[in-house]
């Protein structure tokens, strides 16, 4: 904490696992972990280990269960709240909202006060640029390769895919530049976290391509079981919070937009200036970009844009007082650890160094 008081509910980033989590904590000068403290918010984050052998089996249950439902149970331990406010970005957002909605389905919402998703697909359908790898033979050969390389999805893999849908951005511009006119390049600290790669189990992986992305099954009631249970978007009734990015290709806007119609409970949607990535790591001080809000109950995502008041600057801005009136009273802070849950190092851990 760098505030006297903080606020009573905690907030648990959830993270995607393909890359690390810092993407969120980079530099002082555009982390939103840091933001969100000084605004008085007591923040706990997933790291999500790098997979090696010992874990190469594990399922999306497991993910859940060792994920967002494991963390909850330590953020409430440590912090005597009893419900947080959960955020998970990208895949971190859809393993938010599963997870949710097995909180629904089981009588537990309740231990959730709110959700935020950055920038996470809905309908699967809309997939952006990745949708030319996602058919039925070329889910076929990712099964294939994640099986010949001992189990995983290696990261370099998926940046090597992601690399070359904006192959003039990423790839040829730095042949150009470095190769051929030997300028080093700068230091960049969204190119280094891009490197910076992760492996996945893949069962976990497999669950995501064919349930998700092959089958889009998210949309539909129960079409997706998880710990033995249907997962139903309409059961969510918690007041949830959506970004999305109208550059994004990874997923596109529209395609994140129908959570309105999907969740039972209210949704705030807001649509940014930028990209997958600075579309959502823009601190308000840089005076970048900017965002839409329409709180119309319209279903079309053109005509909400064209309705849509345009504000200058970072969403992030609107969201900390959303979020801040969703988040109880303003306490003392909390201990950053107890008896059964004791702090082990300071931040970041020992999981995102794992190569």
């Amino acid at each position: 904490p760098t505030s006297q008081k903080v606020q009573e509910i905690p907030i648990l980033m959830v993270p995607p696992w393909i890359n690390k989590y810092y993407v969120m904590d980079m530099r002082p000068e555009n982390s939103l972990y840091k933001y969100l403290v000084e605004a008085g918010f007591t923040l706990f984050t997933i790291s999500w280990k790098n997979p090696d052998d010992s874990i190469l089996d594990l399922d999306w249950d497991d993910y859940m269960d060792l994920g967002p439902l494991k963390a909850m149970e330590v953020v409430k331990a440590i912090t005597g709240a009893d419900r947080v406010n959960l955020a998970g970005y990208c895949l971190g957002g859809i393993i938010t909202q599963v997870t949710l909605a097995y909180l629904a389905a089981t009588g537990q919402e309740e231990t959730v006060n709110s959700a935020t998703y950055f920038t996470a697909h809905q309908d699967f359908h809309n997939a952006g640029d990745i949708s030319v790898f996602i058919n039925k033979p070329g889910v076929v050969f990712l099964d294939w390769i994640m099986n010949a390389s001992g189990g995983y999805l290696d990261g370099r893999n998926m940046a090597a895919t992601f690399n070359m849908l904006r192959a003039n951005d990423l790839l040829w511009n730095y042949v150009v530049h470095n190769y051929l006119l030997g300028q080093e390049p700068p230091a960049f600290d969204l190119l280094y976290w891009n490197s910076d790669g992760t492996r996945v189990p893949g069962k976990v992986h497999s669950f995501l391509v064919h349930e998700f992305f092959l089958e889009n099954k998210l949309m539909q009631p129960n079409g997706i079981q998880v710990k033995d249970t249907g997962i139903d978007l309409g059961l969510i009734t918690r007041p949830t919070y959506v970004v999305a990015a109208n550059g994004d290709h990874i997923v596109p806007w529209q395609g994140a937009f129908i959570v309105r119609e999907l969740q039972g409970g209210p949704v705030r949607f807001i649509l940014s200036g930028g990209g997958h990535i600075a579309g959502i790591i823009n601190h308000p001080a840089a005076n970048k970009r900017a965002y839409w809000v329409n709180d119309n109950e319209e279903t079309d995502s053109e005509r909400w844009l064209a309705a849509a008041e345009k504000n200058e600057g970072s969403w992030w801005v609107d969201w900390v007082p959303w979020l801040a009136e969703r988040s109880g009273d303003e306490i003392a802070p909390p201990p950053m650890g107890n008896e059964e849950f004791p702090p082990i190092m300071d931040a970041p851990g020992t999981y995102v160094l794992e190569k």
